[in-house]
């Protein structure tokens, strides 16, 4: 979690410097990722969503409460903007071999994250007053439905490909681009 919220923090930083916006927006956007992590770790806990927080459902929901919650507090467009510098910054880890989530970034669940981040961005407006709960359950009624992405794996939490093969996980290790799949959310696994 530790390495998340400094991942944030230096996409933060990193947008903040490029656009030289003030500590308000700074803050603003710190407070919405940590309740982002919160909320999901919630989740996560229960037997709403299928409790995969790397790849799943779970995460899905992070990334899209977190840039719906954006999209409320900063506007769509820095809400994204800054969606899209936390994904270069996992290429960044990937580069240096640094784990997200105990996991090596990869191109896949780079896809996944910025898919699930616009139907975050879809799900509220800029000054909207929906409140958490509403919000948490628009959220996970879209992921139910569908509207999301994953990735493929088994009941084991095994990888799959499309085809629903297992992939191996020495395969996996230190690649950028993999067999992965995604697939909708509301896959069920096998």
């Amino acid at each position: 979690m530790l390495a998340i919220h400094n991942l944030v923090l230096k996409s933060l930083k990193s947008y903040l410097a490029q656009k030289k916006a003030g500590c308000f927006f700074t803050k603003k956007a710190l407070q919405i990722s940590l309740e982002a992590n919160r909320v999901s770790d919630s989740i996560r806990k229960t037997n709403v969503l299928d409790g995969d927080h790397s790849g799943g459902q779970v995460d899905a929901f992070r990334h899209s409460y977190w840039m719906a919650r954006l999209h409320q507090e900063i506007g769509k467009s820095a809400a994204r903007s800054l969606g899209k510098r936390h994904e270069r910054e996992n290429y960044l880890m990937y580069k240096k071999r640094k784990l997200e989530e105990g996991i090596l970034p990869d191109e896949c669940s780079k896809k996944m994250d910025l898919f699930n981040n616009e139907v975050g961005l879809q799900l509220t407006d800029k000054k909207s007053i929906i409140s958490n709960t509403e919000l948490i359950r628009s959220i996970v009624d879209a992921i139910k439905k569908g509207h999301m992405k994953v990735i493929k794996k088994n009941k084991k939490g095994q990888y799959l490909t499309c085809n629903g093969d297992i992939i191996d996980s020495k395969e996996l290790q230190g690649k950028w681009v993999n067999n992965k799949c995604l697939v909708s959310s509301n896959y069920k696994k096998i």
